[in-house]
């Protein structure tokens, strides 16, 4: 048997899988009897030229042993592909049940570490303030509708993470085979198989539910134990080795678990605030790190789609994305977790606070388009030497915010036209927001830092440039968007270990990921550290 790369095969119709393997085997002279199987593997759209947009296909063929290959072979689109064989990593002296593991935190970094160690034949107890996504979901729900916050179970917190109520984004800038095993994991627990070979693949909230619960199902049947509504307050630490977690039931306020471990992971996410003052106390070494700040911009996701495929493209296409950059004299500005036919997502973790993000369902179907546009903070733009200033930061410009909309939980809005005309929005024109619970009229530039006011107009304006209509008079500014990554990263060593013995500084909260996909690669990462301990 043979397994051979077949690339580069451009397709202008909308054809199922089969009938594209079909129309690779003709253009790369295989007979039809010769394939034992195939996979698509690569599915891009190359929309360069409006008038000759097409699918770029890459395919994995198995071949019959008596299938000449050589003459294929000269092909500069076609390569052999030699079968890897993976080692995995096993331990001999599973942990005794006193020394199980605590993994804080089950985003993607606290359950992609947890299936490892699952694997490995350990049984990791995960600790998460927030509640199982079935639950979640409601606490969510109930916050849009009635403004009531659950300060423990919201978009930031509880299972799956605050990727969760995203766009479900699996892109990254990462090169690790370990990004096509998590992208295996997701399908393996649900997730559409297209995933695994499209070049810009998404889950969407809709799916991620689902997969997120069954991957608690999984760990659980194989020894895992979860602890929902249990939020760790504290640590036990002696000779600068952790010896417990204290947790504190959430439900129980009086009730106190102490939970005697070795090993503790920290994928706490990146809005565990009370964790990152409590790591301070415990003098946890830890540093301030850039991160970025902004809004969040609406438009019609028509006006994406035809800026980006053209007015009468003949293909079938989803709603297009758009990713942009722009480098002023002092700052870069910069669209984030783009969301096609989202939505803008309240996303509060902090009573008196106001937080976006972008949501979108699998499907993409919604009117708007929606974006973050950020500017880069840096440490020296805070007050103090802590380095919690960051933090800090952030929490005051949310604080803002929340006055500004009127300290209803609505969130504070502008057209883009008054925003670069310095004028306060009196009517909402064609692009209608979709951010709930409501939305206030304001002027945005009250509340936002100088510098920050002044990199995004110059932004806007350069973006226009980029994809006309992008600074149109009635596209939505919503403010405000913080929690683009951590403000703090808890500083690790070679072994991922943090300068307390034991405990090991994991994925976006830490400061070692941005997004579901590097943070599931670094819990696979930090769970293969403990397994090598």
């Amino acid at each position: 048997m043979f397994t051979v790369r077949l690339e580069n095969i451009k397709i202008r119709q909308d054809l199922s899988n089969d009938e594209v393997a079909k129309i690779a085997y003709t253009k790369f002279n295989i007979p039809q009897e010769s394939v034992t199987d195939y996979k698509i593997v690569k599915k891009s759209i190359d929309a360069r030229d409006k008038n000759d947009i097409f699918y770029n296909y890459s395919i994995v063929v198995l071949l019959k042993e008596n299938f000449k290959v050589s003459k294929l072979l000269k092909n500069k689109n076609a390569s052999l592909i030699e079968q890897e064989q993976k080692q995995k990593t096993v331990l001999h002296n599973a942990l005794k049940a006193y020394n199980r593991p605590v993994i804080i935190g089950a985003g993607p970094a606290g359950l992609f570490c947890a299936l490892t160690l699952i694997e490995n034949g350990i049984k990791p107890i995960i600790v998460e303030q927030g509640k199982t996504v079935e639950e979640r979901q409601k606490d969510v729900e109930l916050f849009l509708k009635e403004r009531i916050l659950n300060t423990c179970s919201n978009v930031q917190f509880g299972e799956g993470g605050a990727g969760t109520f995203s766009d479900g984004k699996l892109t990254t800038n990462l090169h690790s085979s370990l990004c096509k095993d998590v992208i295996d994991t997701f399908v393996k627990f649900g997730a559409p198989e297209e995933i695994s070979y499209i070049n810009k693949p998404h889950i969407g909230t809709d799916n991620l539910v689902k997969i997120v619960a069954n991957i608690r199902k999984y760990i659980e049947n194989n020894g895992g134990k979860f602890m929902f509504g249990a939020k760790a307050v504290d640590f036990e630490i002696e000779n600068n080795q952790v010896k417990s977690v204290i947790v504190s039931r959430i439900q129980e306020s009086t009730t106190i678990d102490k939970i005697e471990t070795d090993t503790v992971v920290l994928a706490i996410g990146h809005s565990s605030r009370d964790m990152f003052k409590k790591l301070y106390e415990k003098h946890v070494e830890m540093e301030k790190k850039n991160f970025s700040v902004g809004v969040r911009i609406e438009h019609k996701q028509q006006m994406i789609n035809e800026s980006q495929y053209g007015k009468n493209p003949k293909l079938k296409l989803p709603p297009a994305e758009y990713k942009l950059a722009y480098h002023g004299e002092d700052r870069s500005c910069y669209t984030f977790c783009m969301c096609p036919g989202g939505t803008v997502m309240a996303s509060s973790s902090e009573e008196g606070t106001i937080v976006t993000n972008g949501m979108s369902t699998f499907a993409r179907d919604g009117e708007n388009a929606n974006s973050a546009v950020l500017v880069n903070i840096t440490p020296e733009d805070f007050k103090g030497d802590s380095p919690l200033e960051g933090m800090y930061f952030q929490q005051e410009l949310e604080e803002k915010a929340f006055k500004l909309g009127g300290s209803n939980y609505n969130a504070p809005i502008q057209r883009v036209e008054d925003f670069l005309n310095d004028k306060k929005s009196t009517f909402i024109g064609e692009v209608k927001p979709t951010y709930k619970p409501g939305v206030t009229l304001a002027n945005l530039q009250e509340i936002l830092p100088d510098f920050v006011t002044k990199t995004l107009k110059e932004g806007l304006i350069y973006f226009d440039k980029k994809i006309a209509g992008f600074a149109s008079a009635d596209a939505i500014l919503t403010g405000v968007e913080t929690r683009s990554s951590s403000p703090v990263t808890i500083k690790r060593n070679e072994q991922k270990m943090a300068s307390v013995q034991g405990i090991y500084p994991c994925g976006e909260g830490a400061g070692y990921a941005g997004g579901i996909m590097s943070a599931a690669v670094d819990g696979i990462k930090v769970a293969n550290a403990i397994l090598a301990q």
